[in-house]
């Protein structure tokens, strides 16, 4: 790490599918600890009670951190009922106090193919209002990402996002801005002072996913400016080949366009690659 204030997280499920091989990935790398997505228990929105707390054991022997949990709320239609998403989100609050969390990253729903997404602002709003007062109090802060085909894929959406739902802060990923045709800079100039976190994952114009650093991102500044701020988390996305439950995290149809330039023999190399890439920017 650059300093001992900086922490730094990963995706390391994308170095392997069980709690071990991740935790191997974080402790070779030098890493604070996890944003965590999957397990081989499955999806950490859907583990038990029992299983979050294994895995917070797990963690805690070897003294990581599960920082922040990469859940998948809001990654459902703006016309799918909100009730059962609601209802998943307070067991993932349940989850993060198990695991020691203080953040959950979250979406703002897909809109449907072909539709102008300002026709659903008013709903949109309405459901995050709704899923921000399930949180309140609850010790979890809940943590927007933007993602190509949600309301919230460019920088002005996201801003109304956040303006607009007390409760909601956000999570700034480059790469997933460059997909969408969303120059870095100026997002970030944007939604930077009511963001709470970096993904660091970069991307060429095309789209296709390379090392921090490698692509059009603005990554280096970016993260040096986020610095200055005083922020002090980042979570490393590799993307860098495709690894096991990609395709769970997409709208049917859609595929990221990962392991296309950089290419690696395996995921644990890949994954490394990612953490070395961020290491040499800082």
């Amino acid at each position: 790490m650059a300093d001992g204030n900086l922490k730094l997280y990963a995706f390391a499920d994308e170095a392997g599918n069980s709690v071990s091989e991740q935790i191997a990935a974080i402790i070779r790398n030098g890493l604070d600890g996890a944003e965590l997505r999957g397990t081989e228990y499955g999806n950490v929105s859907d583990i038990s009670a029992e299983q979050a707390k294994e895995i917070a054991r797990r963690f805690s022997d070897e003294g990581l951190r599960v920082w922040s949990v990469g859940s998948p709320l809001g990654k459902i239609g703006i016309t799918a009922p909100l009730e059962p998403e609601l209802e998943r989100l307070k067991r993932t609050i349940e989850t993060a106090h198990i695991l020691g969390s203080e953040n959950i990253r979250m979406f703002s729903f897909y809109i449907p193919r072909g539709e102008e997404p300002e026709k659903y602002r008013s709903e949109i709003i309405d459901r995050l209002s709704q899923m921000a007062s399930v949180a309140a109090g609850t010790g979890v802060t809940l943590c927007h990402e933007n993602e190509k085909g949600i309301y919230g894929e460019n920088d002005v959406r996201c801003l109304e996002i956040l303006r607009d739902v007390p409760g909601i802060v956000g999570v700034f990923d480059p790469a997933n801005f460059i997909q969408c045709g969303v120059d870095t800079l100026s997002a970030w100039e944007l939604l930077k002072a009511r963001t709470k976190y970096l993904h660091i994952k970069d991307a060429l114009g095309d789209g296709r996913v390379v090392p921090a650093g490698c692509g059009v991102g603005h990554v280096e500044e970016i993260v040096a400016d986020f610095r200055s701020m005083g922020g002090l988390s980042l979570t490393i996305e590799p993307h860098l080949t495709v690894f096991n439950g990609l395709g769970a995290l997409e709208r049917e149809g859609e595929r990221s366009q990962v392991g296309e330039v950089y290419t690696y023999p395996d995921r644990n190399s890949a994954f490394d690659a990612a953490c070395t890439a961020l290491k040499d920017i800082l």
